[in-house]
């Protein structure tokens, strides 16, 4: 196969019929950066949930599987002419759309009443997006009026309405499971015949935040089974590092690999109900 392009997590291959095989690696990133070591199944463990999702999700927004893959981390795959736009949408106050909020009362434009707090549950689900940043660099909070000026009224207000779904189905779907789908991240893109498609992952610990639900109390940050634990870990003392220096982060203890790989673990076998075998 031909191999096209390897981001921070994944790596993709066209094949001979024109698919696209995507392939998931035990790669880890944070604030921009990839991180070492990987973490052991990470890359099974995104691929059998994005897959169970996408089944979830089917009646909600159609997705670009396209066939069996040869392996529990790969997935074969329509190719997508992908919109330039990160699609996200949040249903609760944390990490980047927290920061905004402190400083504009307000996330991607979206003004928010006052007196909100890190957790904070939001009256209603908002479409935050961003820009779709080249490996290294970091997305930035856009508008929706900027996302009609790349994209075009109609196909702005789709993204937002497909988002928006893609976050309520799922939302419902982890509160059963006693998990708070506090904020997503997708990817959409049109396929062959202009319809917009789910692509690249779907809910899982890289694109979203699971908090427990029975823990959850605003006002502070709330334990998840993302890799928030890997961020908390990273400004914290005992990593020494300053986040702002611009150098590349610390090797992660076996500690902390081990602990992460439990989260990802438990977040899917809460959410399919199913044990993860590898």
């Amino acid at each position: 196969m031909k191999h096209l392009h390897s981001g921070k997590v994944r790596d993709l291959y066209e094949t001979d019929e024109g698919l696209l095989l995507m392939v998931a690696s035990d790669r880890l990133s944070a604030y921009d950066f990839v991180l070492q070591p990987d973490i052991p199944d990470k890359g099974a463990i995104l691929t059998q949930l994005s897959m169970w999702w996408f089944e979830q999700l089917k009646d909600v927004v159609p997705n670009h599987l396209a066939g069996v893959a040869p392996d529990s981390r790969s997935m074969l795959c329509k190719p997508l002419r992908m919109v330039p736009v990160e699609c996200v949408a949040r249903g609760y106050l944390a990490g980047g759309g927290l920061g905004e909020y402190r400083r504009d009362g307000a996330v991607s434009g979206v003004e928010l009443p006052q007196g909100l707090q890190d957790g904070s549950r939001l009256p209603e689900p908002i479409f935050t997006p961003s820009t779709k940043a080249p490996l290294g660099e970091h997305d930035e909070p856009i508008s929706f009026d900027e996302v009609i000026a790349k994209v075009g009224e109609e196909t702005a207000h789709e993204l937002r309405r497909i988002t928006l779904a893609v976050y309520t189905r799922g939302a419902e779907i982890a509160r059963e499971r006693g998990i708070i789908l506090a904020d997503t991240k997708i990817e959409l893109g049109w396929d062959s015949n202009g319809v917009l498609t789910l692509g690249d992952e779907a809910l899982t610990p890289d694109s979203s935040r699971f908090w427990p639900l029975d823990a959850w109390e605003p006002g502070h940050a709330q334990p998840s089974f993302d890799k928030q634990y890997v961020r908390d870990w990273l400004t914290s003392p005992e990593s020494g590092w300053d986040k702002s220096s611009g150098e590349a982060p610390p090797r992660l203890p076996d500690e902390v690999v081990e602990r992460t790989r439990q989260r990802y673990v438990e977040a899917y076998e809460r959410l399919t109900g199913h044990s993860f075998t590898g």
